[in-house]
């Protein structure tokens, strides 16, 4: 019986999604995409869930779009749909109410840079690189700018979609696009005590910041400032926040 394109494995509140096609370097296939958002989808309905851990199996995260059934036709809104599926699927993990976390140990290129540069939080090993090399067949990466340009500076984001270079790890790290570069023996741990920092605060409030941080980033000052403000004033009805804060003022 043939593995399922992705791993889910639950410990208490933290999930962990694998990419499970190490034999084609976890490519980005329509039906990786697929089995990606429905897993992404159950995860944010399920209370037990408060964090997602995003893996990958094999020496590679994830090497981009399957560049053999992207040729495998020339209709281009068979293109469009598969991009479009994909761009909804990275919009779901910037939507969704459950913080994720990129844990990424090996390279991670194109929709593979994009799938990074959309989590929440990203550590990676020493050893692993990054890279929206599409414009060295001549494509330039369209959908991983979209998020590469949400997570790093545009300088840092042109130079790597017009070169197509790849990236260290720790650059990745200095640039923003990873939080950080830790040995290869050390990622499980700083990725779990990331998960279970998280896991340990009031998901509602977790929930409702991270809604308020994607939205407020994309207005100008004023408008972000004013979405703030409502959210924080929501916040305050919550029992967790009027019991927190009771715990504190109790000291």
């Amino acid at each position: 019986m043939t593995e399922p394109l992705v791993l889910r494995q639950q410990e208490g509140p933290v999930l962990r999604l694998t990419l499970n096609d190490p034999g084609r370097a976890n490519a980005l296939s329509g039906a990786m995409i697929q089995a990606l958002t429905a897993a992404f989808a159950e995860a944010a309905l399920t209370s037990a869930v408060r964090v997602i851990v995003l893996a990958a199996a094999g020496k590679v995260f994830c090497a981009g779009h399957d560049l053999e059934e992207l040729r495998s036709t020339e209709d281009p809104a068979a293109h469009e749909a598969l991009f479009g599926r994909c761009s909804e699927l990275m919009m779901a993990i910037v939507t969704s109410p459950k913080p994720v976390i990129a844990r990424v140990q090996g390279a991670a290129v194109a929709a593979g840079c994009q799938l990074v540069a959309s989590c929440d939080l990203a550590y990676a090993g020493e050893t692993a690189r990054f890279a929206v090399s599409g414009i060295n067949l001549g494509l330039f990466c369209s959908t991983p700018a979209v998020a590469l340009s949400r997570s790093v500076g545009r300088k840092t984001a042109l130079d790597m979609l017009l070169t197509g270079r790849f990236v260290s790890a720790g650059e990745a790290a200095d640039a923003g696009l990873i939080n950080r570069a830790v040995p290869g023996a050390d990622l499980d741990l700083t990725v779990d005590q990331a998960a279970q920092a998280i896991a340990g605060k009031a998901p509602d409030a977790i929930a409702l910041g991270k809604g308020l941080f994607s939205r407020q980033i994309e207005m100008t000052l004023p408008q972000a400032y004013a979405l703030a403000s409502a959210t924080m004033a929501e916040n305050l009805g919550f029992a967790s926040a009027r019991s927190g804060i009771d715990s504190f003022l109790r000291r």
